[in-house]
């Protein structure tokens, strides 16, 4: 833990120019496509991660395959801060390992002048809660919010003597590896839980031929669907039951057309193929559901829960129509066959299940948090060690 008093003392009589970033920072220069046969990495928009401010993945481009928005070229110690959606604060230091990539044109470069600032100045500078404000101030369009590169250059940071930035740089620095270090632990961990989960999962929802009696879902389920009701955005009166939709909750209004024990499953959209979430998810309570999601009711929990499994365990590609819009129709869903085990059995797999799915996601609001804690404490220290007098810039 740092102590107030050091910093006071670090900070004691510091004389800090305040300076624009394009005053302190030198122009780069674009890839000409037409002059190269090599191959570069590059780095999207998605390339780096929200969480820890590193770059996760690249793809390798070359002249013939290369997007029209890769074109800036990138050396090690730039920092990127991407101008497009910037509130999502996707920002890093280029490491030796990606030095020479091209980076997409939503990022805006800045190549740090070392002889006045280092680059992980800049770096800690464009992470800290003042320039989130200014970006947020800044910021144009609704559809897609961006700032631009000449917008984000002319953000004032402070100029401390290169002795001063790197002390600073070294603490706000243990607080940055803090973060993800916890967060590589607590993901790793994440992942070795999903594994395990599939195993079982897939284990105990597997069943031989003759092993168990196999019904419909219309043979197992009561399907409610006649009393659905869409409301538009614009009609919903806010409240606080929660209104559903093709993958979860959308909304919050003020009546509710089910209450007890449901299960949703998706009638539509690009999730039915892509399953990036769970097309059968669990309801309870007082809910609203509109058209996009079907609505089956069971006589016990382990029914419903063990049909939830099942549903999010197997392929549902035979059932659904439709590519450009997926949907999986009333008369297809009611066909999909079910393992039907003794109650027993089924109890003891969805008491299996139950704790794995609690275990999983127990780790997973654990990481959130984890990562939350750490950018608040790193947050608190950025603006102790970045909070110099602000002077007027003589013009």
């Amino acid at each position: 833990m740092i102590k107030p008093n050091y910093i006071e003392k670090l900070l004691d009589g510091v004389e800090v120019e305040w300076k624009a970033l394009g005053d302190v920072t030198l122009s780069t220069s674009n890839i000409k496509w037409r002059e190269t046969k090599d191959t570069y990495r590059y780095i999207d928009l998605t390339s780096v991660s929200r969480e820890t401010n590193r770059i996760i993945e690249t793809t390798e481009i070359s002249a013939a395959d290369a997007p029209s928005r890769a074109q800036k070229l990138v050396i090690e110690n730039d920092v990127i801060f991407a101008t497009t959606r910037p509130t999502q604060q996707r920002v890093c230091l280029i490491t030796a390992e990606f030095s020479g990539g091209v980076a997409s044109t939503g990022y805006c470069i800045l190549r740090a002048r070392t002889n006045e600032v280092l680059p992980k100045w800049i770096y800690h500078c464009i992470t800290s809660s003042e320039f989130k404000k200014y970006v947020e101030d800044n910021q144009s369009g609704s559809a897609y919010p961006a700032i631009s590169d000449a917008k984000v250059k002319e953000f004032k940071i402070p100029i401390p003597s290169l002795k001063v930035q790197e002390e600073i740089i070294r603490i706000l620095d243990s607080f940055s590896e803090l973060t993800v270090e916890l967060t590589a632990e607590l993901t790793a961990e994440l992942t070795a839980r999903k594994k395990q989960y599939t195993y079982y999962r897939n284990k105990l929802l597997t069943f031989e031929e003759g092993e168990v009696e196999w019904k419909t879902l219309r043979e197992l389920a009561e399907n409610l669907d006649s009393m659905r009701k869409p409301i538009t955005s614009g009609l919903r009166a806010f409240g606080d039951i929660p209104y559903y939709g093709a993958s979860g909750i959308v909304d919050y209004v003020k009546d509710y057309i089910f209450e007890g024990d449901f299960l949703l499953i998706s009638e539509d959209g690009a999730n039915l193929l892509a399953r990036s979430k769970p097309i059968a998810f669990s309801a309870r309570g007082k809910i609203w559901v509109n058209n996009h999601a079907h609505v089956l009711k069971f006589e016990t929990y382990e029914e419903r829960r063990f049909v939830e499994f099942y549903l999010n365990h197997i392929d549902l590609t035979p059932y659904i129509s439709g590519a450009a819009q997926p949907k999986l129709n009333q008369k297809n869903l009611n066909s999909i066959m079910i393992p039907n085990p003794l109650p027993l059995q089924k109890k003891r797999i969805v008491s299996i299940l139950d704790k794995f799915d609690a275990l999983t996601f127990s780790i997973s609001e654990g990481l959130s948090h984890e990562i939350e804690l750490r950018q608040k404490q790193y947050e608190y220290y950025g603006n102790m060690l970045l909070s110099f007098p602000k002077r007027e810039v003589e013009a």
